[in-house]
């Protein structure tokens, strides 16, 4: 049962040795790092522009819809590139799961499309 646990005791010191050489590290930069603090650093940065009013604002529905169908599109594409390399070999099964799969995904963006929601009003 020794033999067992000496592989979790390694990993354990590993582990252990990783946080002491990041508090080490984070020590030595608090020891040396310059401190002058001013009133302009404590300003938020916005591109070099000046802040004008609060920090906060709320942001519009669809950028987080369109932020969402582009990631849904881009996992498709991730999906499909090994499936056309490996095509050949995997013969007419996978062909016909990988035609259900992109008639799914379109009816979504048809379905998005009917609704409006590609629909870009300012």
């Amino acid at each position: 049962m020794a033999e067992y646990y000496q592989d979790y005791i390694t990993v354990a010191v590993f582990a252990g040795f990783g946080a002491l050489l990041v508090a080490a590290a984070v020590g030595v930069g608090w020891l040396l790092r310059p401190s002058r603090p001013s009133a302009a650093k404590a300003t938020p940065y916005e591109c070099g522009i000046d802040p004008v009013g609060t920090g906060w604002s709320q942001t519009h529905i669809r950028y987080y819809i369109f932020a969402l169908l582009f990631l849904i599109f881009d996992v498709e594409a991730v999906y499909i590139f090994p499936w056309a390399v490996r095509l050949e070999s995997l013969g007419m099964f996978a062909l016909v799961e990988m035609v259900i799969f992109i008639v799914v995904l379109l009816a979504g963006l048809v379905y998005a499309i009917r609704k409006g929601v590609l629909k870009w009003e300012s």
